[in-house]
């Protein structure tokens, strides 16, 4: 029966091209034989044989009545149908052409498609208010709510319309929906919601003429040919329908799963759609195309590149309608690339994740809320996803962080150790597993204590940290960021600073205890950054109490070819830990090996490295997932722009802190920021443009005290800085020519002083003070620079 596929390829080139699988409803043949269509030269087959026992395993624990799978990459691709379709009332066995129940893929295949082709037409706009289209929608303070915010799940909207009381109709939900309040400020904090989808099928509506389904089958189905996919599925197509759930005493088949739809009639912009595999493969090579398929085109190329891009709005996590790196993507799998690719998930037990990269996507359909509501798909996605991408090689040449390194070496570097583990919600390995779990868990390894940095063990604080209790794993965690030692009278600034380093060091009886330090958190390459300081401070903690450091060193986020600005020559303190410049251009493993080699305290340190990166690489092209490093440091371009902007932070300038996005825009209350602009763009520095903002900073995006909040509730007129070519881009000049420029425009309120600390050398800011043209103060600082050059260059891990 395998062979069967094969044949007819032979047999009917002009209806079935060697390119695309076999579709069953194009034969007259008795499709229900077959269970398998493969052309898949480019797979490794051990791994198509793990998916296979994979599903079967997922089968014989009843988290799954049975799945399709398909998985394609480039010319070739790998599909079977396993186990059942139905267990209840009878068995009926699954099958290539089954339609299941979409549930959540609605969101993306139909609701997001459709509203990002009204966008193209321009009957919508992605950062207008909602209220616009629909002005009953701005009702009790949702009136600012955007279009982009409901597509990436930042509209502060809950998850679903309660479904308490009694009620039904499409309509009715519509009325509810202009009832509900915001329960967070738009563009806060993500929350998943099918809300957000309800609204965006009513603007599909109100934008087109058309309802929704009418609308989707008209402007995505017909034309893409999905002869399986739509809304209500007629009555012909219910054999062949997976049933989900029984509900009120009938098993649901052809009929929604999910409650909300189903009172609304069974069409809404979050759930609803039914379709196969075969239809969804021809809407991920649509998209693979660039919206084009067969000469039929659905979007535009750079709506389709817009989807696997992190929105700054929601600090990286969706895309435009489909998911890239929140919590829900471990349907990823290990080794897509985070931030290129993307995808979604159903309730019901349905994915799909496309990885435009490597020309890939794998597709999953499981009723797995059949029979009785229990099953659970989650892992088995995950499997799924990572073999197919360890079946066509992904994994051979993906970069790994130290921390994947040591796992995949089974953790024998700290056998038998007692380790302390100095971490935050950055330290995790490549499928998103915290370090903190992965070492308590670790074979031979005793986790015993774990420190903490600034902004904590979990990343959220802006002020001081305090000891705790790990409430997961019970391990105490002391703090490395507390309050500073008050100052010993007569000590010089120099002998304070010192002790400030020594105070947020690991003290003497808290590595009683343990045989090793471990360090795994990720850097962002920014001099001032205090995790390089805290680095530093732990590494000579540990030399003094003779113990081993490990380092699982993590790629340099913004390259580590790129050396830049002043090096320090200021005694040390914890924004300037050693006599680097502003930008490094290193790991915290080559930084461990600098400060081990120059501070006159070695310690036993033993880095273990990344494996695939390059000096020139830039985190969005590692495929590791973006975690936020700090609270404010909230995307890569944020990451980026660091190293120039927050030169000025303790100036009379909001970093853009308690927005957005904090670190990509400054202001002040008393700057014209057009005027600003101007001036900046007069100097035309290379790869990055200026844009007029007005921006207010809210405690709304702020998780520190409100008296670290710069100009609160005030309104700033100032710049965003928009990187057009970051390999071209001097940051370092950036921030300089900013400081210039607020000192000519803005004497009586912009003072230079405050940047003393970040500069890092007197001499430059002398000549910054003295207005010097930026060729000038380059100038100054060069010689310095090459100097650094010359002595990272032994402690180098990486080349390019």
């Amino acid at each position: 029966m395998l062979r069967i596929a094969s044949v007819a390829r032979r047999l009917l080139p002009p209806l079935l091209p060697a390119h695309r699988p076999l579709r069953p409803l194009s034969l007259s043949l008795s499709l229900s034989l077959f269970f398998s269509s493969t052309s898949h030269a480019a797979f490794a087959p051990d791994k198509l044989s793990a998916i296979d026992t994979a599903v079967g395993a997922a089968i014989a624990a009843h988290e799954i009545p049975g799945a399709v799978v398909w998985i394609e990459h480039g010319e070739d691709h790998y599909t079977k149908a396993y186990g059942d379709r139905a267990v209840s009332p009878v068995r009926e066995p699954a099958t290539l052409d089954t339609i299941y129940d979409a549930a959540s893929l609605t969101k993306p295949i139909a609701t997001t498609t459709a509203i990002l082709q009204l966008v193209e037409q321009g009957r919508l706009a992605l950062d207008a208010p909602v209220a616009r289209y629909w002005p009953e929608f701005g009702a009790h303070g949702k009136d600012a709510v955007t279009v982009r915010q409901l597509l990436t799940h930042m509209s502060g909207l809950r998850p679903d319309l309660s479904l308490r009381d009694a009620w039904s109709g499409t309509d009715t939900a519509l009325s509810l929906t202009t009832e509900e309040r915001l329960q967070h400020p738009p563009g806060t904090r993500f929350v998943y919601s099918d809300i957000n989808f309800i609204v965006l099928g009513e603007l599909v509506r109100r934008a087109s003429g058309q309802p929704l389904a009418a609308y989707v089958a008209e402007h995505v189905c017909q034309p893409l040919g999905l002869r399986d996919t739509g809304f209500l599925p007629p009555a012909a197509q219910r054999p062949r329908i997976a049933p989900t759930q029984l509900t009120a005493g009938v098993m649901l088949r052809g009929v929604v799963h999910d409650p909300t739809a189903r009172r609304m009639d069974g069409v809404a912009g979050h759930a609803g759609l039914f379709t196969t595999a075969a239809d969804l493969a021809r809407f991920c090579r649509m998209l693979l195309g660039g919206g084009a398929l067969e000469g039929v085109r659905i979007l535009k190329p750079e709506t389709v590149a817009a989807l696997s891009l992190g929105q700054p709005e929601a600090q990286g996590l969706r895309g435009l309608g489909w998911d890239v790196n929140s919590p829900y993507a471990s349907v990823r799998g290990r080794w897509f690339p985070a931030g290129r690719s993307y995808g979604h998930t159903g309730w019901t037990g349905t994915s799909v994740w496309i990885d435009p990269v490597s020309r890939t996507f794998v597709i999953v359909l499981t009723n797995r809320v059949h029979p009785d509501g229990k099953g659970n798909v989650i892992p088995l996605r995950q499997t799924i996803s990572t073999l197919a991408a360890e079946a066509i090689g992904l994994d051979a040449s993906a970069v790994r962080n130290g921390i994947d390194v040591l796992e995949r070496d089974n953790f024998a570097a700290l056998r038998g150790l007692r380790v302390g583990l100095i971490t935050n919600q950055s330290g995790r390995d490549r499928a998103g597993r915290s370090t903190i779990d992965l070492l308590h868990t670790a074979p031979g390894v005793r986790l015993v204590a774990l420190f903490s940095p600034e902004h904590g063990i979990r990343g959220e604080a802006d002020a001081t940290v305090q000891d705790a209790r790990d409430q997961k794993t019970g391990l105490p965690i002391y703090s490395l960021y507390g309050p500073s030692p008050a100052r010993a009278p007569g000590t010089s600034d120099a002998e304070h600073d010192l002790a400030v380093i020594r105070a947020r060091a690991p003290r003497a009886e808290q590595l009683e205890s343990v045989d090793a330090l471990v360090f795994d958190i990720q850097d962002i390459g920014a001099r001032f950054y205090t995790y390089a300081s805290t680095l530093g401070a732990s590494l000579e903690a540990a030399a003094r109490a003779h113990k081993k450091f490990f380092v699982l060193d993590r790629v340099n986020p913004i390259n580590g070819r790129d050396v830049e600005g002043p090096v320090l020559t200021l005694p040390p303190s914890f924004i300037g830990f050693h006599s680097v410049p502003v930008r490094h251009g290193m790991t915290v493993g080559e930084l461990a090996r600098l400060f081990n080699a120059e501070r006159g305290c070695p310690a036993d340190l033993i880095v273990v490295p990344c494996e695939h990166w390059r000096r020139s690489t830039w985190f969005d092209d590692t495929g590791l997932a973006w975690v936020n490093p700090s609270p404010s440091m909230r995307s890569l371009a944020a990451a980026t722009l660091y190293p120039g902007l927050c030169l000025l932070e303790r100036t009379a300038l909001s970093m853009g802190r308690g927005t957005a996005t904090p670190f990509e825009q400054v202001g002040a209350p008393y700057i014209d920021g057009a005027a600003l602009a101007r001036e900046l763009t007069d100097q035309a520095l290379p790869g990055v443009r200026f844009e007029p903002v007005r921006f207010t900073p809210s405690m709304a995006f702020y998780p520190g005290p409100e008296s670290t909040l710069k100009y609160r509730g005030q309104e700033c007129g100032g710049v965003r800085v928009i990187l057009t070519d970051r390999n071209q881009a001097a940051v370092v000049d950036v921030g300089v020519v900013l400081a210039l420029t607020l000192q000519r425009l803005y004497p009586e309120h912009f003072d230079v002083a405050p940047m003393a600390r970040f500069v890092g050398d007197p001499a430059i800011l002398a000549l910054i003070r003295a207005d010097r043209p930026l060729p000038e103060i380059k100038a100054a600082w060069v010689r310095g620079l090459d100097a650094f050059r010359s002595r990272r260059q032994t402690h180098l891990l990486y080349r390019d």
